[in-house]
């Protein structure tokens, strides 16, 4: 009698449909992560990837010809001479440059712009160089020496994500409103950005930027990544911490090329990624640490943009909510003085 009371309880559907909902939603994350980490990875290849050229015409059109047997792959860039060709490199304009000298050909490379991209350039140089002829590579911007495979420069980006997402859910339960959660997104990304540079410059050695600079931009990417989560949930509520995470952990990271570079990644996730806090955030890191900021104002921009865009929604839902609770307030204080 006991069990058909509790079958027949008003709670017993509702957790049963809960109870599907776990089996059902688990692999479907599952999958969606997977998708989002596996697929980019899986389909690497040079989209449209800037590279130079630099020489006589006349000696860089048999280059020209063999580059443009790969269709789509590379977008070339043309330099008179070779020092043009390092300056464009330097500038973050192309990720290398082929040079045609009287000695034979050389790659200029920088591999402090992913050395996946050296490395697939290399590949390339050698491909488009004439038959029997050497290649010289000369690494314009090198790797720093305790991290020549980028492996850490690229690890180091998720745990900002983290740490911003995490930022904005303490704001959200514990219900910080206005200008506490403002101070409080602050504050945080404040004291982020010296610790992370500390971690990553100092110790590991794995950024040799100015380190203030640095520490500047890890404390945007976490106030942008802050900011945006504790925006979101203010605007949908606690489900707003979910969406945020999703496209900023799943998406955001998965696509944002640090670990290779965005023109690798298949259509659309190069692009998207870059329009994303992880995205902007590693391109930035990248520029200020290894190329004294060249390429940085785009990236700088979009990071730039979230954090405001988060901070003035949490704002002004504050503002919103405080407007209406004050007037029912007065109406029920007025209405409960008349009877008395």
């Amino acid at each position: 009698m006991s069990a058909s009371a509790e079958s027949a309880s008003p709670g017993a559907a509702p957790a049963s449909r809960r109870l599907v909902a776990v089996w059902l939603l688990v692999p479907l994350l599952a999958a969606f992560a997977l998708w989002a980490f596996a697929w980019p990875a899986s389909r690497l290849a040079p989209r449209d990837l800037p590279i130079g050229v630099a020489g006589p015409a006349a000696a860089t059109a048999t280059v020209d010809q063999r580059l443009a047997a790969h269709p789509g792959a590379f977008e070339i860039h043309h330099y008179t001479d070779a020092a043009a060709a390092r300056h464009a490199v330097e500038d973050r304009e192309v990720y290398g440059a082929l040079v045609t000298t009287p000695g034979g050909p050389e790659l200029l490379t920088a591999s402090a712009a992913g050395p996946t991209v050296a490395q697939l350039l290399r590949t390339a140089a050698e491909s488009a160089a004439p038959p029997g002829t050497t290649v010289h590579v000369t690494d314009v911007v090198p790797a720093p020496a305790t991290d020549p495979r980028g492996a850490v420069f690229g690890a180091g980006l998720l745990p900002l994500v983290l740490a911003g997402v995490a930022t904005g859910a303490a704001v959200t339960v514990l219900r910080l409103r206005g200008g506490r959660a403002i101070a409080a997104l602050a504050g945080a990304a404040l004291l982020t950005g010296p610790v992370g540079a500390g971690v990553a410059h100092g110790w590991l050695g794995a950024l040799t930027g100015e380190w203030w600079t640095e520490a500047g931009v890890i404390g945007l990417t976490v106030l942008a990544v802050g900011a945006t989560s504790a925006g979101t949930a203010a605007l949908l509520g606690t489900a707003g911490l979910g969406v945020a995470g999703l496209l900023m952990v799943l998406i955001g990271n998965a696509f944002s090329g640090v670990a290779s570079a965005p023109e690798l990644l298949p259509a659309p996730a190069g692009v998207l990624g870059q329009q994303l806090p992880p995205g902007a955030a590693g391109t930035l890191l990248r520029s200020v640490s290894y190329f004294d900021g060249a390429g940085a104002a785009g990236p700088l921009l979009t990071l730039s943009l979230w954090a405001g865009l988060g901070l003035a929604a949490v704002g002004l839902t504050a503002a919103r909510r405080s407007r209406p609770s004050g007037q029912p307030d007065e109406g029920r204080v007025g209405a409960a003085a008349v009877p008395v």
